[in-house]
């Protein structure tokens, strides 16, 4: 290739959320992502998922974006039988890691993908499918030339209410005083969600939903916790 069309198709790359972090996986995590992946995985990127086959049910159903290690999703898998939910997560160690927890647990409610939300939200949720969307501590980008890459933006804000029923909700939690003001600001300019439920706290409280691990890290540090509950409109 050319060194100007390599210039260009640089400048054409989509900006993104997050970085694919190397991370090692343990044997266990590399067995998991080869064992157990045809039971809980589901592949993006050939149109929009057939959830109810995937699931065998149809039920509500929760998405969570960036899981981490699975630690809440699993958690919420566990305590709720009568609900599904999906997860989305582009670093490997954390998804063999929810594969073995989500084993251990013996669900059948849980599915993971392995790709970029954004990507998975255009192409792969069919419209109104979702009864929740969960983003708990989503990378805050601190410095301000990367606040671009902060996922919290208004395209992010329109797929999540395309994927949303009627009434369906958006949950969100931050550690990061400036990221919470970023968030404030975009969700106040759309005219998709209304707030519903904003609760400050020290780690102590959280909003109808697991402690995470990143949550307690933030709290080690002395950050204060910030969760919303957004409502679709109509």
């Amino acid at each position: 290739m050319k060194e100007g069309h390599a210039e260009a198709d640089r400048g054409r790359r989509p900006i993104r959320s997050f970085v694919r972090r190397s991370g090692r996986l343990t044997p266990s995590q590399q067995r998991a992502l080869s064992e157990l992946w045809p039971e809980y995985g589901l592949d993006a990127g050939a149109g929009h998922l057939d959830l109810d086959a995937a699931f065998g049910r149809r039920t509500p159903r929760v998405l969570e974006i960036g899981f981490g290690n699975g630690e809440s999703l699993v958690s919420e898998a566990r305590d709720h039988p009568e609900l599904d939910f999906l997860g989305i997560e582009v670093h490997e160690p954390g998804i063999g890691h929810c594969l073995l927890a989500a084993r251990a647990a013996g669900l059948s409610n849980l599915r993971v993908i392995a790709a970029d939300a954004l990507d998975v939200l255009e192409t792969g949720i069919p419209a109104a499918s979702l009864r929740r969307i969960n983003l708990y501590f989503p990378d805050p980008w601190p410095k301000k030339r990367h606040h671009k890459r902060r996922i919290v933006q208004p395209a992010f804000i329109d797929l999540c209410a395309a994927a949303l029923e009627a009434g369906g909700t958006l949950r969100i939690a931050t550690d990061w005083a400036d990221y919470a003001e970023h968030i404030e600001a975009v969700l106040a300019a759309s005219e998709r969600f209304v707030l519903t439920e904003r609760r400050e706290h020290a780690g102590d409280a959280p909003l109808d939903r697991p402690a995470t691990k990143f949550e307690r890290r933030g709290v080690t540090r002395g950050h204060r916790i910030v969760d919303w509950i957004f409502t679709k409109c109509g």
